[in-house]
């Protein structure tokens, strides 16, 4: 199992627009943040690169691209906001190259939510035009499932965002071959309920928001996050989802042992190797359908 952060910034993402503060004008790439997204890689029992993603925000073309990303097999979204759906048409793209749809996981309101967005996804027989679009399948999830998803379980986590139930995951290998332990991917988090702290236990890595120093109604911040980390314990941490308030090298040597900011393109876990790749590609890719 390799799981990547594509992206680890906030809503505006890093650097913002029309904004010249020490953050945003750095040139440290570390501060350049786009939106929160994550890739979960394996290969499978059958011996095939398996790709999956946790949200899918405005920035999922450009981190696709970075990636060299040619195949996504599901999506698991945390929640329902603009920063992390508004990229679900580029999978479209997915669709052509691996010939397949893809399954969406998300809990009721969520999925409530995507197909009243993209409704030309999911109703495409209502557009006026026949035209290129993803095909997704649905799967409404709730806090008691489990999925195991090539060889990857996956929990949700229940968290909440201000007001707003939202879903983390605990990521698993099942493979009796890895060495990757538990990994818990908590973004946009400003409470994590008691019931939750069984699913945070035993961690290699704790993946957590920490959107800026001053307090904010939906989000921990730095402090919250720090302590958050500090009860959990995990052996690792890392914080996502961080406002340009955050600035990597000011920050990150303050923080306590264990602790860090994580970065776009930070990966954690195994080597993958699949024919001397971690990308399965197919010929003939490169055409999209008529749109």
């Amino acid at each position: 199992m390799k799981v990547t952060l594509l992206g680890t910034g906030t809503s505006s993402g890093v650097p913002m627009i029309a904004c010249d503060c020490p953050t945003c004008t750095s040139d440290d790439p570390r501060d350049n943040r786009t939106r929160c997204s994550a890739l979960i890689e394996t290969i499978d029992r059958d011996g095939q690169h398996r790709a999956i993603l946790i949200d899918a925000g405005p920035d999922l073309h450009f981190q696709a691209i970075r990636h060299h990303l040619w195949r996504c097999d599901a999506i698991l979204l945390t929640h329902n906001h603009v920063d992390h759906i508004f990229g679900l048409d580029e999978t479209r793209r997915f669709n052509v190259a691996q010939g397949a749809p893809i399954d969406v996981y998300a809990d009721q309101h969520t999925i409530d939510s995507v197909k009243r967005i993209f409704q030309h996804i999911f109703e495409p027989h209502l557009s006026v035009n026949h035209s290129f679009v993803a095909s997704l399948v649905p799967h409404v999830i709730t806090e008691t499932d489990s999925l195991d998803l090539f060889g990857i379980r996956i929990t949700p986590i229940p968290l909440m965002h201000g007001k707003l139930p939202i879903f983390g995951f605990r990521i698993e290998d099942t493979n009796p071959d890895s060495y990757a332990g538990p990994i818990a991917y908590c973004t946009d988090v400003s409470h994590i309920p008691p019931k939750s702290s069984p699913l945070l236990a035993d961690l290699d890595v704790l993946i957590l928001d920490a959107l800026r120093p001053h307090p904010h109604p939906t989000h921990l911040t730095l402090d919250d996050a720090i302590d958050e980390a500090q009860r959990i314990a995990a052996r690792q941490t890392y914080f996502i989802h961080m406002a340009h308030s955050i600035k990597h090298a000011d920050v990150d040597p303050t923080l306590p042992p264990g602790i860090n900011l994580a970065y776009d393109t930070l990966t954690l876990g195994d080597t993958l190797k699949l024919d001397g790749t971690h990308i399965t590609r197919r010929e003939a890719v490169n055409d999209d359908p008529a749109s």
